[in-house]
């Protein structure tokens, strides 16, 4: 087991991929056992939770929290990647104005489908989509349920435009940037970026990757989800994978024993609660 076990907020800069965080944590921590919720694009800054030891077992359960990001795109210019690190690929003339943005920004908000872009790390029949673009193959993903919940125009100043966004995890902020470019007539990509939330996480509260100590306490991971208190033999059941009676509560929830220390996450099925993880004592 890992002698360091926990969770830690880093605010990723631009230049660098998820993965390279990772590696500076595991300098930095001296363990090998560390992993990452919610990828960002080397363009992008902003928080990256980092579990480290038993959390790392924990960092799917992230993938359900809305997350909120800050960025501009820049209308008119349209590239291969949706970004700024692509290629321009067409050039339009802007006629545009704050209102007719802010519409574009309302008609995405609520439930959809977004095809994942062609450079994604997204895997269709075991390749990854930017591999083949690369290549100048074009593959397709079948497209994916997103949500947006808002989508703010915070500044406008021809062609460029600041906007905050809050939207499910999985979503794509550069593609709903280039549908907005699209519907608007004119194009745009994404030309920054950066996550400032991952639910009640905050960049605020974020490092750098340099400056990482002793991480969170492991139960900071499920601090979003539901919490029940189990008795004596209940914990000490659960803390074998044991089935339990079931919480009546929706989605994964979190199991503690009667110390307090996180046994595991359950799930009710029917009339029975099973786990979907179960930690070994700290």
């Amino acid at each position: 087991m890992s002698a360091v076990d926990g969770v830690l907020l880093v605010d990723k800069p631009s230049g660098v991929t998820s993965h390279d965080v990772v590696d500076v944590v595991r300098r930095r921590l001296g363990t090998r056992k560390v992993g990452h919720a919610g990828t960002l694009d080397p363009i992008a800054t902003g928080l990256l939770i980092i579990g480290v030891g038993r959390a790392t077992r924990l960092l799917r359960f992230f993938g359900d929290l809305s997350k909120t990001y800050e960025g501009t795109a820049r209308l008119g210019v349209e590239t291969d990647t949706l970004d700024a690190e692509g290629a321009v690929v067409r050039t339009t003339p802007v006629d545009v104005t704050r209102e007719d943005i802010e519409r574009r920004f309302a008609a995405l908000v609520g439930e959809s489908l977004q095809q994942p872009p062609a450079y994604s790390a997204v895997k269709v029949g075991g390749r990854t989509l930017h591999s083949a673009a690369r290549r100048g193959e074009r593959l397709e993903a079948a497209p994916r349920p997103i949500r947006v919940d808002s989508f703010e125009l915070r500044a406008y100043t021809a062609p460029d435009v600041e906007f905050r966004v809050t939207c499910s995890g999985g979503t794509y902020v550069r593609v709903l940037l280039a549908d907005v470019g699209r519907a608007l007539g004119c194009g745009a990509h994404l030309t920054c970026l950066r996550r400032t939330a991952i639910g009640r996480y905050a960049v605020d509260d974020a490092v750098t990757p340099d400056a990482v100590g002793a991480p969170r306490p492991v139960e900071d991971a499920v601090a979003h989800l539901p919490r029940i208190e189990l008795e004596v033999d209940e914990a000490r059941a659960a803390s074998h994978g044991s089935v339990l009676a079931p919480a009546g509560i929706q989605g994964p929830y979190a199991v503690f024993g009667p110390d307090a220390a996180l046994v595991g996450i359950y799930r009710d099925e029917g009339a029975k609660a099973r786990p979907e993880v179960v930690l070994a004592p700290a």
